[in-house]
């Protein structure tokens, strides 16, 4: 079991810790503390990652000011729902496939739910990337944000391992700016997510359903 001391983690293999890595919406636990020296633990296995030419160029934002993170989650209520309105939410693209509507319906339900109560996680963290001149380069960005991306999957791994739920998010983006006012970036500084860390409720985690590998898998070529 984790303790709120932290160094003790969930007797999972490394199996287990890959395919139960779930987004966690209604299950975070708004109410108990995150000791901020769990959360460090977790940053400190984010930067194993790799990074382009080993840069390093991530920065990491913990929030936890409780007026700081109500204004950021009203920035990502304002964008949850005008994506919802846009129908990126539910499962209407699905009618052909009734139980993958069901499905994608209850993540579009526990989506909304989290974007009514993001303000309210005890920890926001924001990962960062610094970008000469602030300016996104045209075109393919995979090699960019290939250099800070599996550095946030591995603080989410390591949430995990500790007894915390995660959920990536990104769409405060559409008020990335006004973030970084609030959080005083520099302008080099861009946002690549938000995730929103607290304990979950209930006992574990199973995997998840998933399309067949076997229709998606190409051999040399498509």
């Amino acid at each position: 079991m984790t303790t709120d001391e932290g160094g003790t983690t969930l007797p999972l293999s490394p199996d287990e810790l890959l395919t139960t890595t779930r987004t966690v919406r209604k299950r975070l636990d708004l109410d108990r503390p995150v000791p901020l020296e769990l959360v460090r633990e977790c940053l400190e296995i984010a930067l194993q990652a790799p990074s382009g030419s080993n840069r390093q160029g991530w920065q990491w934002i913990v929030v936890t000011d409780p007026g700081v993170r109500a204004a950021i989650g009203e920035h990502y209520r304002r964008a949850f729902a005008a994506y919802a309105q846009a129908g990126g939410a539910g499962g209407g693209q699905y009618q052909d496939d009734p139980e993958r509507a069901e499905v994608q319906r209850r993540v579009g339900e526990s989506a909304a739910y989290l974007a009514d109560r993001m303000g309210d996680v005890p920890v926001l963290v924001i990962p960062c990337l610094r970008v000469p001149g602030g300016r996104l380069p045209e075109g393919n960005q995979a090699g960019l944000w290939g250099s800070l991306l599996p550095a946030v999957w591995n603080y989410s791994l390591a949430a995990r391992a500790r007894g915390l739920g995660t959920a990536w998010t990104s769409l405060h983006l559409t008020y990335e700016r006004e973030v970084a006012e609030l959080l005083g970036l520099p302008e080099d500084v861009r946002q690549g997510a938000l995730i929103p860390t607290a304990y979950y409720t209930g006992d574990t985690f199973r995997p998840a359903p998933r399309i067949p590998l076997e229709e998606i898998l190409h051999f040399d070529r498509w």
